[in-house]
C-alpha cells in the first residue's frame, strides 16, 4: 500500500485575562489549541483518524505537563504568562510527533503539518478515505478485464454493437463519488445472476466484470457515463 499524506491543521488562540501574573511585565493568559484536518478541497473537517492527541507542553506546568484527549477537535484549554515550544503527539495507527511554537504574536492563528502514514493497514484505510483521497483508489470503482475464448468473444459481441469495453471502463473511474453510488446501485438492479460483482467494504472498493453484465445494463452505463462527461 502506498504512504497516504494528510494535512494537519492546529488552530491556536490566547488572550489576555484579569488574573495576576507570576512575573512582572508578562500579563496571565489563556490559550487553547484544536486539532484539524484539510481535506483534498481545502476545508477543516475533523480529525477524526486519529484516535488520541497528547500535548506536551512546559515542565513548569507540573502535574499538567502531559495532557491526552481523545475526541475532536482535542481542545486543551491552560493558562500561563510565558510562550514555549511544546510537542504534539498524534495517535492513530502509530505515534507520530509534531512540534509547535505556542506564542502570543497574535490573538488566533493556524499552523500546518503534513502527517505521513507509511504503508497503511486495511482496517485503518477506512478513517483515512474520510478525510481524502486514498492512492490506489481509481475513485473507488476497478474494472476487471476478461481475457481467453469465451471472453473474447464477449468483447467482440460488444465492440460489434458499438460498446467500447475499455472505454466504458475507463469512463466509469472518471465519475465523481456521487455517481459512481448510482453506478453501483443500477449494477445492483439490473445485473444477470451469472454476472460477475464483488463488494469490498473494507478496502471501500466496488469490482465488476462487464462483460458478463446484460445487454441491457451495459447500454444504460454507457448513457450514464457519457451523459455525466466520462466519456
Amino acid at each position: 500500500m502506498p504512504d497516504v499524506k494528510r494535512n494537519v491543521r492546529l488552530v491556536t488562540e490566547q488572550h489576555i485575562i484579569d488574573k495576576p501574573s507570576e512575573v512582572e511585565g508578562f500579563p496571565q493568559r489563556s490559550w487553547s489549541i484544536e486539532v484539524w484536518l484539510v481535506n483534498d478541497r481545502g476545508e477543516m473537517v475533523p480529525a477524526n483518524l486519529f484516535d488520541k492527541v497528547t500535548y506536551h507542553l512546559h515542565p513548569s506546568f507540573g502535574a499538567r505537563a502531559t495532557q491526552t484527549f481523545k475526541n475532536p477537535p482535542f481542545r486543551i484549554q491552560e493558562e500561563g504568562w510565558g510562550e514555549f515550544d511544546m510537542q504534539i503527539e498524534l495517535t492513530a495507527d502509530k505515534s507520530h510527533t509534531i512540534n509547535h511554537d505556542l506564542n502570543f504574536a497574535q490573538t488566533r492563528y493556524e499552523s500546518k503539518h503534513v502527517i505521513v502514514f507509511k504503508n497503511p493497514k486495511p482496517a485503518f484505510l477506512a478513517a483515512l478515505r474520510e478525510s481524502g483521497p486514498v492512492p490506489g483508489d481509481e475513485n473507488g470503482m476497478k474494472s476487471k478485464r476478461a481475457a481467453g475464448g469465451e471472453e473474447s468473444a464477449k468483447k467482440k459481441k460488444r465492440t460489434d454493437k458499438n460498446v467500447d469495453m475499455d472505454k466504458l471502463a475507463d469512463g466509469l473511474q472518471k465519475l465523481n463519488e456521487d455517481d459512481l453510488l448510482q453506478v453501483v446501485q443500477m449494477v445492483h438492479d439490473n445485473k444477470a445472476p451469472d454476472s460477475y460483482t464483488k463488494n469490498d467494504v473494507e478496502l471501500g472498493e466496488f469490482h465488476v466484470d462487464l462483460y458478463t453484465l446484460p445487454d441491457s445494463l451495459i447500454k444504460m452505463l454507457w448513457e450514464f457515463t457519457q451523459e455525466r462527461g466520462g466519456l
